[in-house]
């Protein structure tokens, strides 16, 4: 005849193995949910302070990020930019939004080469900024960069088989000073609308196929 205190035991034994199996099935689906809603709210703070279509920081992240970049300690200069595409709205007048799109993707692209480390937005639009840490702050170095950014944004950006040429009007000024970037933005803004004013004369944007004949 079986020992009942043996069956009991056994008994015991399975319960307490069960329970710890639903314990740990639990504990793991905890943590899976943990991980789960730590991706979202990543994903959702990401989202609040990223730019959708071209990923950059937007313009309420900008602001938040330049100004702890200006209240640490700075070991080089920094200079704000300021661009704005020329022309930008007969792009997606013309070829579509989509088109219109794809051009900011490579824009964003490329200014986030041109700055490598340093901080670019997109603030809205087709208009850009940036942030930026620099060897000098004299003239000829901001009238320099001026220049190999604009040439930069100005190559041609293939769009569906087509070459799409876009100006961009840009403007850089020193920040003078951690509770200046404000006032640095305005003078960056000012010297981008001038680069505008003298730039009306520009070629509107075209887009060019591959034996070179233009789409007007």
């Amino acid at each position: 005849m079986p020992d009942p205190l043996a069956i009991a035991s056994g008994i015991c034994a399975a319960g307490a193995l069960v329970s710890s199996w639903q314990l740990r099935r639990r504990a793991i689906r905890a943590e899976t949910e943990r991980t789960l809603l730590e991706a979202e709210l990543s994903r959702e703070r990401h989202a609040a302070s990223h730019d959708p279509l071209t990923g950059l920081p937007n313009r309420r992240a900008f602001y938040r990020l330049s100004t702890a970049l200006l209240t640490g300690a700075a070991e080089r200069p920094l200079i704000a930019v300021v661009l704005d595409l020329d022309g930008f709205k007969q792009i997606n007048d013309r070829y579509g939004h989509a088109a219109g799109d794809q051009v900011l993707v490579i824009v964003a692209q490329r200014f986030s080469t041109f700055a490598g480390d340093d901080l670019v937005a997109r603030l809205g639009g087709d208009e850009f900024a940036g942030l930026l840490r620099s060897p000098s702050v004299d003239r000829l170095w901001i009238d320099h960069a001026t220049r190999r950014l604009s040439d930069l944004l100005a190559a041609p950006i293939s769009v569906r088989g087509l070459a799409v040429r876009v100006t961009a009007s840009v403007g850089l000024a020193p920040v003078t000073g951690p509770g200046q970037l404000v006032e640095a933005l305005d003078r960056a803004d000012a010297a981008m609308y001038q680069a505008k004013r003298l730039g009306s004369s520009r070629p509107r944007p075209q887009l060019v196929d591959s034996t070179g004949t233009t789409d007007r």
